[in-house]
């Protein structure tokens, strides 16, 4: 597995919690990496901009607090998403935070993300970065990112169109980095299925905004549990990017997801000021398409315990389907 040394023997599931816009919070964040997983948010969750900070050094603080009181724990590293985008008027603003406390995961979407490479490199920490196709991710490893993350066909929110089965062995073929693959993963058996095809670590965000410590609307969460792939619309109407939506919630703001308008990609919005595009994202909930198998809405560290068991038996199935004589020569190989 291509990790880098700072996620080495710190995971108890090789899975990163996806940054979701509104709904990661320090609470969220703080439970799944005390849980094993990466957890993150994007900086923009943090309003006013000088909240950044305070969240990071809580965040900090009580991952160490709760280190040093169970030294037997794997507790993850976090990380913070920025959004790499002219109209995200923070950007400057927030790297400089993550580089004065030495966050040790940023995660980058939009743009090739030079400066925040150079940034996060200067004191050790790692970048990876979201790409819809091998175009973007080949831009991407030209600004020495550390890790792709490939999101795929029936992914949450912002999404691309392609197979994870194309994009990620199309991806392995150049790039010798951390690769994470995100499309409709939420269960173990996903987790496995992502391994399998040669991602290092499963990219999950949907499953997790059903749990206790998500900040999103009870009506969200319950929307999640009632709702299957069929529910899912494609859509670049909210923010001029292509992404996939609870079709429910988009009939709750009196639209018809069936007959939605194309979106002016000239007019994309990610800034940090108050503007109808960042009320929509509290009216339209984004969502994958994996959420069939999403029932109820548990505390993190239940939810990655139950990963973990579906996990560990898709694995023990998949080793039971396999031929003697490839396990065989698995057991040579791992000698």
């Amino acid at each position: 597995m291509a990790l880098p040394s700072i996620l080495q023997d710190r995971l108890e599931l090789p899975v990163v919690g996806s940054p979701l816009f509104i709904v990661s919070g320090p609470e969220l964040v703080i439970a799944q990496c005390k849980a094993g997983i990466v957890g993150s948010f994007p900086a923009l969750n943090a309003r006013p901009a000088h909240v950044l900070e305070e969240w990071i050094i809580r965040i900090k603080e009580e991952l160490a607090e709760y280190q040093a009181a169970n030294p037997d724990k794997k507790v993850a590293p976090f990380a913070v998403n920025q959004i790499c985008h002219a109209s995200n008027d923070r950007l400057q603003h927030d790297i400089e935070v993550c580089t004065r406390q030495e966050v040790p995961i940023i995660i980058t979407s939009l743009r090739p993300p030079e400066e925040v490479v150079t940034a996060a490199h200067s004191y050790g920490g790692v970048v990876f970065h979201d790409v819809i196709n091998v175009k973007h991710a080949k831009k991407a490893a030209q600004q020495g990112v550390d890790g792709l993350i490939l999101v795929c066909a029936g992914a949450g929110g912002h999404a691309g169109t392609l197979s994870p089965f194309a994009l990620v062995r199309e991806v392995k073929e150049w790039f010798d980095g951390t690769v994470l693959v995100s499309g409709a993963l939420s269960d173990g058996y996903g987790i496995a299925s992502a391994q399998a095809l040669g991602a290092d670590l499963a990219y999950m965000g949907s499953r997790f905004i059903a749990t206790q410590e998500a900040n999103a609307d009870a009506g969200y969460k319950q929307m999640l549990q009632e709702s299957a792939a069929e529910d899912i619309v494609y859509s670049n109407l909210f923010t001029g990017v292509h992404g996939n939506y609870l079709a429910p919630s988009i009939v709750n703001a009196g639209l018809d997801p069936h007959n939605l308008p194309e979106a002016d990609k000239s007019k994309m919005n990610f800034g940090s000021g108050g503007n109808q595009k960042s009320k929509a994202w509290k009216d339209i909930w984004g969502c994958g398409q994996g959420i069939g198998s999403i029932k109820d809405a548990p505390p993190v560290e239940e939810l990655v315990a139950r990963l973990k068991s579906e996990y560990v038996e898709a694995c023990r199935e998949f080793l039971a389907k396999m031929p003697a004589e490839a396990r065989a020569q698995l057991a040579q190989a791992a000698e």
